[in-house]
């Protein structure tokens, strides 16, 4: 009698690979960048030769190639092409604005042949996590690689040897970073080239609430104190005046995601576990988003408790705040690094989160607000 296995094992190599390959969509027409777009860099940082997604050597970091679509789950395979001293990078669960090893992961990609691995060797989590081997080719040849992301297990494959087996949320500079993001090939002016890109999504597993995507989120927020003027903008939500608006959900333990952007001179805050009423609200915490380098508390702190590192952002730019609220731990994470760590929190009560507007003439926008219940 014929079984699975005994037929699958009689089966030739290319037909096991190419049941492997089911349910893989291309994510490269071998013709032209559509489905790509560059970022932070010239139009002219990648382009299309000889059938691969090559790099430009006159455009630098922080210049990079992103996807089209963000991805959570996924398994993503495809092959580069070193010869020489090269350097690049594969990123995971990049953001749309911030850095994008940051905010997410970066497989690093590089030519030298180490005996022992380094946190920096090609198939590391760069620059944190060194992988069990260095399998690549740097002769002027294709090497092949394997991505599977199925949070929190990151396993990677470099020309058919498994070298990443990885659960992020053991290490605990990754375990906060972003679960759902774009892919990009990152540039460091090395002509690396890429092919044969495809991917295929597992099942996701985040579930988040929308505070505010569209005008009609408007109808889950209300005005909590004072008189802040508030706006739609698409899908933005634009906020002046003086005072706070609330979500009329209340949360205890969560994590929220936010695009921020403020104008220049711009105080104001993010209240968490509020009772109402903003910063007169009988308990409630404050982040503080004030884009001033010597102010006693800047962006990213928590007012009157602990002060932020000095995030690196700009007026009028937009920039990705992560907020981690758990028992009596708040996490503050900007554009990818923890600018504050505080477990002290005395008040572990839900409440409101309110959006404080503190002083007429600024602004500050959000965008793709989001929730989570932890």
């Amino acid at each position: 009698m014929t079984t699975r296995r005994t037929f699958l094992g009689a089966l030739p190599a290319a037909a096991l690979a190419m049941q492997d390959e089911s349910g893989f969509t291309p994510l490269f027409d071998g013709k032209s960048l559509d489905g790509w777009s560059v970022q932070d860099g010239p139009e002219t940082a990648f382009h299309v030769s000889e059938g691969a997604i090559t790099v430009h050597p006159g455009s630098n970091f922080p210049a990079w190639l992103r996807s089209a679509k963000r991805y959570e789950n996924f398994d993503f395979r495809g092959e580069f092409y070193l010869k020489g001293w090269m350097d690049s990078g594969i990123y995971l669960h990049a953001a749309e604005h911030g850095r994008p090893g940051w905010t997410g992961f970066e497989v690093k990609l590089f030519h030298q042949q180490e005996a022992k691995p380094t946190p920096y060797s090609c198939g590391s989590i760069f620059p944190l996590v060194a992988p069990s081997a260095v399998k690549v080719n740097n002769k002027g040849e294709w090497n092949t690689f394997r991505i599977v992301f199925d949070w929190p297990s990151l396993q990677v494959w470099m020309n058919g040897e498994r070298v990443q087996n990885l659960n992020v949320e053991s290490v605990p500079e990754l375990k906060h970073r972003l679960r759902q993001g774009y892919l990009g090939f990152e540039s460091l002016s090395y002509p690396i080239r890429f092919r044969n890109l495809r991917i295929k999504e597992l099942p996701a597993k985040q579930q988040w609430i929308p505070l505010y995507d569209s005008a009609a989120s408007l109808e889950d927020w209300f005005v909590s104190e004072g008189k802040p003027v508030f706006a739609p903008v698409g899908k933005v939500l634009r906020l002046e005046g003086l005072g706070h608006i609330a979500t009329k959900a209340k949360y205890k333990d969560f994590e929220l995601q936010s695009y921020v952007r403020t104008s220049r001179w711009h105080n104001g805050g993010v209240v968490f576990r509020s009772t109402g009423g903003g910063t007169r609200a009988t308990k409630h915490y404050e982040i503080q988003l004030h884009n001033v380098e010597g102010a006693h508390f800047p962006t990213g702190s928590l007012y009157h408790h602990k002060r932020a590192v000095y995030p690196r952002i700009a007026d009028e730019q937009w920039w990705m705040l992560q907020l981690v609220v758990s028992g009596s731990s708040v996490i503050v994470r900007i554009n990818g690094e923890n600018v504050l760590e505080y477990d002290q929190l005395e008040h572990v009560d839900d409440g409101y989160i309110e959006l404080q507007a503190h002083a007429n003439g600024t602004w500050a926008e959000f965008k793709e607000t989001k929730i989570r219940r932890m």
